[in-house]
This record gives C-alpha cells, sequence and structure tokens, in this order.
C-alpha cells in the first residue's frame, strides 16, 4: 500500500511560467514515453499542489504517508495528498498531480472490477461533493474519494507476477519468494511461471516485514486469508492482461482488503503507480532493472545521493519532479485512454 494546508512553492502554476522566467522550460518538461505520444507534464489544475491539509469542521482520523482520512460521520473522506514516500521516508517536496492521478486510477480500477469483489466507494469520481465539502472543492475534487467506513485486514495482500525487488534479493539467497519456491536460474525483472501471493505484515512505521500464507491465516484467519488470496490473484491477473494492451506491464501490486458488515471488501488504492511496480511494455529486457512510470524513478535518484535513508529526506530537484509528475499522468492516460 500513508498543519495547515502548505502548497510546494517551487511548483509554479502554468499561467505563471511567463513571468517568472519559466516559459522556456515548458517545452523541456514534455515527456514522452514509450508509444510516442507527448504528455504535459503542468497544465491548469483545479487545485494547487497539496502537501498537507486539514479541512476545519472535520476531524482527521489519520495521517498517512501519502493520504489524509476524515471523518464525516457514518462514512470517510481519503484525501491523496502530492506528497511521495521512498524508503518509507516522505520527500520535503511533493509530486504535481500525483494525488489526482492515483485517485482517478483508483477510481478507474474500482469501476472496472466491480462486478470481481465489492468495494468501499460510497461516490463515483465525477458525483458532486456533498454541500457541507464544497468550501474545499478547490482542493479536494479529484484527489478524494467517499468510502464505507470499514476495518483493514492486518496484512498486506501483495501479488507478484515479476521478479523484482525484495523478491529478487531473497531469490538469489534461497531460490524462494516468501518461501515459496520457484525455478532455478530466473534473472531480475523476469516473468514468473505464474503470479504468487505473498503477504506482508502492516507497519506503522518502518518496513513491512514479508511473512507467509500460514502466518497470515493465524492473523486475519484461515477462511479471510484465503478468499483475500484468492481475490487478489484474480484481481492482479485482470489488471495485469488489461494493462499489458495498453503498454503497461504491472509487476508487481498490493491490495488492501477490510471488512464491512461482514463481508470481505477492496479498499483503499487499487493499481496505481504507488501500490505497483509498473513498467512500458515496449522497453521491457529481462536480466536487468526496468524503466518505469512509478516512483522507482525517484528511488533510483535517491540511490545515487550520499543519503543514510532515514529522516529527513533529501529535497527532490526540479528536473527530478517533473520527471516523475510526467511518469504518473502518462500511466493514468495509457491506462483509461483519456486526458487527465
Amino acid at each position: 500500500m500513508l498543519a495547515d494546508k502548505i502548497v510546494d512553492k517551487d511548483c509554479v502554476p502554468a499561467s505563471r511560467w511567463r513571468r517568472t522566467g519559466h516559459a522556456a522550460r515548458q517545452q523541456s518538461i514534455t515527456k514522452t514515453l514509450g508509444t510516442g505520444s507527448s504528455v504535459p507534464i503542468f497544465r491548469p489544475m483545479p487545485n494547487p499542489t497539496v502537501l498537507q491539509l486539514d479541512l476545519p469542521g472535520f476531524k482527521k482520523v489519520k495521517s498517512g504517508k501519502v493520504r489524509e482520512i476524515f471523518d464525516l460521520g457514518d462514512r470517510l473522506l481519503l484525501v491523496a495528498t502530492d506528497r511521495i514516500s521512498a524508503f518509507d521516508v516522505v520527500m520535503p517536496n511533493g509530486i504535481p498531480r500525483k494525488g489526482e492521478v492515483l485517485t482517478q486510477i483508483s477510481h478507474f480500477w474500482f469501476d472496472r472490477f466491480s462486478s470481481l469483489v465489492p468495494n468501499h466507494l460510497l461516490a463515483r469520481a465525477d458525483d458532486p461533493l456533498p454541500a457541507n465539502l464544497q468550501p474545499f472543492a478547490d482542493t479536494v475534487t479529484r484527489r478524494s474519494m467517499i468510502v464505507k467506513k470499514a476495518t483493514p485486514l492486518a496484512i498486506e495482500c501483495i501479488v507478484r507476477g515479476y521478479l523484482s525487488g525484495s523478491g529478487l534479493k531473497e531469490y538469489r539467497k534461497s531460490q524462494t519468494v516468501c518461501g515459496i519456491q520457484l525455478p532455478a536460474g530466473l534473472t531480475e525483472s523476469a516473468e514468473l511461471p505464474e503470479p504468487i501471493f505473498t503477504p506482508s505484515t502492516k507497519a506503522e512505521a518502518g518496513h513491512d516485514e514479508n511473512i507467509s500464507f500460514q502466518q497470515a491465516e493465524q492473523i486475519v484467519g484461515q477462511d479471510i486469508a484465503a478468499r483475500a488470496r484468492d481475490l487478489s490473484l484474480k484481481i492482479y491477473k485482470a489488471g495485469r492482461d488489461y494493462a499489458r494492451e495498453r503498454g503497461i506491464i504491472i509487476a508487481d501490486t498490493k491490495f488492501e482488503f477490510g471488512m464491512f458488515n461482514g463481508e470481505l471488501i477492496l479498499i483503499d488504492e487499487v493499481l496505481t503507480p504507488d501500490s505497483s511496480r509498473f513498467w512500458p511494455a515496449d522497453q521491457y529486457t529481462p536480466g536487468k532493472g526496468q524503466p518505469s512510470f512509478d516512483k522507482q524513478f525517484v528511488r533510483d535518484y535517491l540511490e545515487t545521493l550520499a543519503w543514510d535513508k532515514t529522516p529527513p529526506g533529501p529535497r527532490l530537484p526540479d528536473d527530478v519532479v517533473a520527471k516523475t509528475s510526467a511518469k504518473y499522468v502518462d500511466a493514468y492516460q495509457r491506462l483509461t485512454g483519456r486526458a487527465l
């Protein structure tokens, strides 16, 4: 699978570029990725880059690495900020449009998978905000979801279709991933014979820990663990096949499930660049790390620094911010076929 509103002052609205000397950069930060389609990074936005958020009159029940959660009485409001984290550290500056992309991609998948699994949505992507939230429309529109008050499962439901990340590290040591034996001779980024379910713990701070399916059963019970596993694999395979047709390989992903009125439902976000590894299919080459549409680009930049991966995180350069924003927007447009 995360004070008063702070707007990132380094992210200059497009309407001010000519006055602030940024006009010359408008051409240089249009990124072409894979399909040859140009993706403008900065366009007129319904709201500015949001790093932190309070909504006077509404109780904030949680502030995660990316999302702010507010109590609306019988439901919750989830607002995706533009914060970005890497190595469990939130960076001091954000990624323009990131919160909007995460929310709108999740809406897209929730709608697409509604026949496979019930979910927590109580409003569709284009539904107007309730009257009591209208004063905050400029800030929360297109980056928020109104959802059921589900009780999240105490495990992360991770599906891996390709060998990467922590799974690759374990495979190199023992030819297993989360204790699951895999064929010999697999290389970095290799596609697995079949997707595998590799749950993990949930950590309020620090790193989640990979666990076996048997450990997951001990935490949430045999029946719930089996249902969560089966649904995770079914959703991943459906999403993987759809995305591949649109030029994106979903290498792995994390799902969240919760209980609502005794029913297991899909919650949080679904198959986004934050919860998944997205690779451009036309550049896929097994045996090495892959270019990505997700925040791996930021991780790769941070690996070049003399930073010990503890807070505070280093400020991201303008070009890294711009390219990361382009990758998020491109992922949305490829998956949905719509402009953001």
